[in-house]
């Protein structure tokens, strides 16, 4: 077998009626007129899987690279937890219109009815236009019964909470919590590899083929968290040269790395994969063992486990921004 390397993968573009034209801008990728609305960056759902883009594991995919390589990929804690499938999938998202409102199930419901892993995802604002807004969670405890009324009459909308973004915010969404992204958002978001969502309201929008689009009203009922919370927005502390944890959960672990100049990542220990998607500037990553990856604004890598030991060093006169991605022990 070859030997494992950070990766980079060929573009995985999703035309979606709520799309719009960032994404290509984004990737420098021409534009063809297509209303893209998510970039899959890193992905082993098997309708839409990654595919290596360059080097000696070229044209390969993600979930044959699991198959082939397991531990030294994922991390052996990773990996017997997760078996043979690449656990998160990272996208980057253009919001020219609003989405759905939506929810996604927890890992047992997603088991139970699709045989599928749960989705719980958090997101990094990239940019937002001024005024721009998101929903997440209820401001206002509903019960079941008005839930229905709600989502027939469109009201769903005023009992959910609206939240004012600016780049650089983070907010964590955990299965069962409603939300939407609305329209002038570009953002980041690191999920677990699922595809599984309940929509519940969309506006009566009609999708690319011109026919209404599905919704999950029933399906949705079990899987929503009706809870109300005090706050649903991510709170850290940006570092300007340094490393920002900003989510910690079961299913993974972001951070933001911002330098202008470089940052030694020693990640060996964590035994588990690094994904790293560039939010801003341009720059190298070294591994200790001589490998290099070019990072620029709009890309995403996946650093092997046993590659986790790397250097990101910026362009001079440049600040270097990425998010980064693993799953901790």
């Amino acid at each position: 077998m070859e030997k494992l390397y950070p990766m980079t993968f060929r573009p995985n573009l999703h035309e979606l009626v709520w799309g719009g034209h960032k994404l290509q801008a984004l990737k420098g990728l021409p534009q063809d007129g297509r209303r893209l609305g998510e970039s899959w960056e890193i992905s082993d759902v098997a309708t839409s899987e990654s595919v290596v883009a360059e080097g000696p594991l070229q044209g390969q995919t993600l979930r044959e690279l699991v198959a082939h390589y397991g531990p030294s990929l994922l991390g052996k804690h990773v990996f017997e937890s997760d078996g043979r499938e690449f656990p998160l999938l990272v996208k980057f998202i253009d919001a020219q219109d609003d989405l759905s409102i939506q929810v996604h199930p927890g890992d047992a419901l997603a088991r139970e009815r699709h045989g599928k892993l749960g989705k719980t995802e958090m997101w990094y604002v990239m940019d937002a236009e001024p005024g721009a807004t998101l929903l997440a969670g209820f401001k206002q405890r509903i019960t079941r019964k008005e839930y229905r009324r709600r989502v027939a009459d469109g009201t769903i909308v005023d009992a959910l909470a609206r939240h004012e973004v600016h780049p650089g915010d983070v907010f964590f969404i955990p299965a069962g919590r409603v939300h939407a992204i609305c329209s002038g958002i570009l953002l980041c978001e690191i999920q677990q590899s699922s595809d599984v969502t309940y929509r519940l309201f969309d506006y009566h929008r009609l999708g690319l083929d011109g026919q209404p689009r599905q919704l999950h009203t029933d399906e949705a009922l079990d899987a929503i968290d009706f809870n109300v919370y005090a706050n649903y927005r991510t709170a850290y502390t940006p570092v300007d040269d340094g490393v920002a944890n900003i989510v910690r959960c079961r299913y993974f672990t972001v951070s933001v790395l911002s330098t202008h100049q470089s940052i030694h990542r020693q990640l060996l220990d964590g035994d588990s994969f690094v994904t790293l998607s560039c939010l801003q500037g341009h720059g190298t990553l070294r591994t200790l063992s001589g490998h290099t990856v070019a990072l620029s604004r709009g890309m995403s890598c996946l650093v092997p486990a046993i590659e986790a030991d790397f250097v990101v060093e910026a362009a001079a006169g440049e600040e270097l921004k990425l998010l980064e991605a693993r799953v901790d022990a």
